[in-house]
């Protein structure tokens, strides 16, 4: 905080390069990436908890961005970060590929922070009073902070609230609720004939939000329904029954995240109060907190008290409680932005396999982050009828990736305002794929190394060149963020920077990516918590199974290069692995395949190496190197051929071509 000189006003005037106004997980990261980046950073948070989604609401297992590619950037950061911190790993419950203790999360990010506290100041249990305007730009924010009042002066803007709080306080113009199909064509929005008629659409002008509860598992007991939950949580068991509903959220330390969408507790009466005054904003939380209570006093009660309420968030009087600091919002105000995302660009081209590059008015690449997340909208009631948006990959279903402009971060009344959580420039429908944690994680980084850049560069942040923006993410010397649309390159390989530059430069000049060749996950970068497996392996529909003492367990990958090995292993090949173990998945999630496996001469050889365009022959696979790498590739017959210009693979022999 830099002071500034008096006014005369009663306030305490402060500056600031960057002011982010927050409470939400991307507001955090864009604080913490604005002052890793150099800016003087002020991070003004409503409560005492810093990490949103993955802390204060409680939403601790991960939604999309679970594959190796996808771990870059600060999501990355923070998935490596908390592996390292969780006693017992991250492979727990069957929402998500990995799951953690809030109070651990929100140690992390909070010594994240301190780190910078030399350019970062964060200010807990701030209230926004007040924002002054003049023209286009925001001059100064006035919170009460305790017994203070205060009057801080930005140059930069960040909106990093999960509701998009500063937007109607600036006057800056946002949506909210449903856009007609007509509006954007958008396959899944309802024709605008539907939202005049029925009165459904007016009384859920948002997904529904939850308020999670955690509760705990005792240990020495099983899982067992003693007796049916009273309405309206009867038919929440329906489908998976009772103990996969308690697994559903499994943290480490038998801790339950209870964040059930099926007659659990979505809450879904009222949501404008959302958006209301004062006291029906309460009214809200009280009616959510006591649903959510409710569910959890009536699953106690069906399990004769194996589940029971676990004390885990700090409250105001100093003590413990089960009820999540803040609710996971879903949805709130949607920012008008330059550029707003549909949901026609999240939905995958059947060449591809991912949805369109976001373009600059001239052609060039404006991608600043990639998600993956499949389309999910909460609503009572049956699901809402959705675009398909998911792939097999790695023995599981897994999101199409999908790529964004900087443009959807920019208010487009508002030149140096940024948004850097929900309340970015999105679609109703495309919400339902860019609200969960990594994407915000990585949106709050893009947000806060922007604003830094336009402070160093004495520009408004819309001014700012986006090539220079890609390449700070991808050069940042602590959460490098990757660019690029495509699930074979993995956060991992030992030369990803350049694969991500050069398939940057593709996709500026048009071009489709370049294909990469996986690479094992080095010995240095698996889990700690993994185990050996060594045994026969079946085929199970699209996928495998290892034969375990006790019955088939599922195996999953997130890595490409085990992906390539699951496509040419033959039923019944004993193997050998290296992977965690998830029981209420169930599945082993494997990390390496070990000691090798010849492929299958009667299945398709995955070649995809970088820099290589391939070409089916008679013969075989012909790979055109185009540039100067050596790849050592397995043929079909087990021997091994060294590519230098070109070559034909045949099940017994790699022969040399000339190249035209």
């Amino acid at each position: 905080m830099h002071d500034g000189t008096g006014t005369g006003d009663p306030m305490e005037q402060c500056r600031s390069d960057v002011v982010v106004w927050g409470g939400g997980l991307g507001g955090t990261c864009a604080a913490l990436q604005a002052a890793r980046s150099g800016a003087h950073t002020i991070l003004l948070l409503p409560g005492p908890w810093c990490g949103g989604m993955v802390s204060a609401a409680g939403v601790s297992a991960g939604d999309g961005h679970e594959l190796s590619a996808w771990q870059t950037g600060l999501w990355g950061a923070f998935l490596r970060g908390m592996a390292a911190a969780e006693p017992s790993g991250l492979d727990h419950g069957w929402v998500s590929c990995f799951s953690w203790r809030p109070d651990r999360a929100e140690a992390l990010l909070q010594g994240w922070l301190a780190a910078e506290r030399t350019r970062l100041q964060v200010l807990r249990g701030a209230q926004l009073e007040a924002v002054q305007r003049c023209g286009d730009r925001i001059q100064a924010l006035e919170v009460s902070h305790g017994t203070q009042a205060l009057r801080i002066q930005a140059g930069v803007v960040i909106d990093g609230s999960d509701l998009g709080d500063l937007l109607p306080v600036a006057g800056v113009p946002f949506r909210w609720g449903w856009e007609a199909q007509e509006r954007w064509q958008e396959p899944s929005a309802p024709p605008a004939s539907r939202l005049r008629e029925e009165p459904w659409f007016r009384q859920q002008p948002v997904q529904s939000p939850t308020w999670v509860v955690l509760g705990r598992l005792d240990a020495r007991a099983v899982v067992q329904q003693r007796q049916p939950l009273p309405q309206p949580f009867t038919d929440a068991p329906d489908g998976h029954g009772l103990e996969r509903l308690l697994r559903y959220g499994q943290l480490p330390d038998r801790l339950v995240m209870l964040n059930w969408p099926r007659q659990g507790n979505d809450f879904h009466h009222h949501l404008e109060r959302a958006v209301a005054g004062k006291e029906r904003q309460q009214a809200l939380t009280m009616e959510m907190q006591a649903h959510s209570l409710a569910f959890l006093q009536a699953l106690e009660t069906a399990t004769g008290g194996v589940l029971t309420p676990a004390a885990h968030f700090p409250t105001a009087a100093g003590g413990r409680s089960c009820v999540a600091l803040m609710p996971y919002w879903r949805e709130g105000r949607r920012m008008k932005g330059m550029a707003v995302v549909t949901e026609g660009d999240l939905l995958p081209n059947k060449t591809t396999g991912h949805g369109p590059v976001p373009r600059q008015p001239q052609g060039s690449c404006a991608t600043v982050v990639v998600g993956n997340y499949p389309n999910d909208h909460h609503y009572p009631g049956p699901p809402w009828p959705l675009a398909p948006k998911q792939m097999v990959w790695g023995g599981r279903r897994s999101g199409t990736p999908f790529a964004l402009p900087y443009g959807v971060l920019l208010s487009s009344h508002c030149s140096n305002l940024l948004a850097a959580d929900k309340a970015f420039s999105t679609s109703h429908m495309a919400n339902g794929a860019t609200r969960l944690q990594p994407m915000v994680m990585n949106l709050g980084q893009v947000a806060g190394l922007a604003a830094a850049l336009s402070v160093q560069d004495r520009c408004p942040p819309h001014a700012l060149d986006v090539t220079t923006l890609q390449q700070a993410l991808l050069n940042d010397p602590l959460a490098p963020a990757g660019l690029l649309p495509n699930p074979h390159l993995a956060w991992h390989h030992p030369r990803w920077r350049q694969h991500q530059q050069r398939g940057l430069r593709a996709l500026h000049g048009g071009d489709p990516l370049p294909a990469v060749e996986p690479l094992p996950l080095p010995e240095g970068c698996r889990s700690v918590h993994g185990r050996h497996w060594r045994g026969r392996v079946t085929r199970q529909g699209q996928g495998w199974c290892g034969d375990w003492d006790d019955g088939p367990m599922p195996l999953i990958t997130l890595e490409p290069h085990v992906q390539g090995q699951f496509r040419r292993w033959r039923d019944g090949q004993q193997v050998e692995l290296w992977g965690c173990l998830n029981g209420s998945g169930p599945w082993f999630r494997v990390e390496q395949v070990l000691g090798g496996a010849a492929p299958d001469p009667n299945q398709e050889i995955l070649l995809s190496g970088l820099g290589f365009e391939t070409q089916q022959t008679p013969l075989g696979v012909h790979l055109q190197q185009a540039d100067n790498e050596r790849v050592v590739r397995a043929t079909p017959g087990g021997t091994v051929a060294r590519q230098f210009q070109g070559h034909v693979f045949t099940p017994r022999q790699a022969q040399p071509l000339g190249l035209p």
